[in-house]
């Protein structure tokens, strides 16, 4: 038979475990949000060939700007900007950096 200590005893230790994870991951979120603080900032502050890297290039093989032309690269990225979901700022700094580096 327990005693009434070893029970709160038991319960205390449990409380200290369910704590101690909870508090863990706390701080390893908050870690991962700082960490990621780039990725999560809006497209208006990030230039347009950190989006086509982080948009494009997650999909596609690496190709030079200078690959294509500006209609090439008009005529892809109107097609991408549905399939990637892309805002209209995104798609305006992305554009905007293919055109300007081809």
């Amino acid at each position: 038979m327990k005693t009434k200590t070893s029970t709160m005893l038991t319960k205390l230790s449990a409380s200290t475990f369910v704590l101690s994870g909870a508090m863990l991951l706390a701080m390893s979120c908050m870690s991962t949000t700082s960490s990621n603080a780039d990725a999560a900032a809006p497209a208006a502050q990030k230039s347009g060939s950190t989006l086509w890297a982080q948009n494009c290039r997650r999909c596609h093989n690496f190709r030079s700007p200078s690959d294509y032309s500006d209609s090439e690269w008009e005529a892809a990225m109107f097609h991408m900007r549905i399939r990637a979901n892309l805002t209209g700022d995104e798609y305006e700094l992305i554009r905007e950096f293919l055109k300007s580096s081809n």
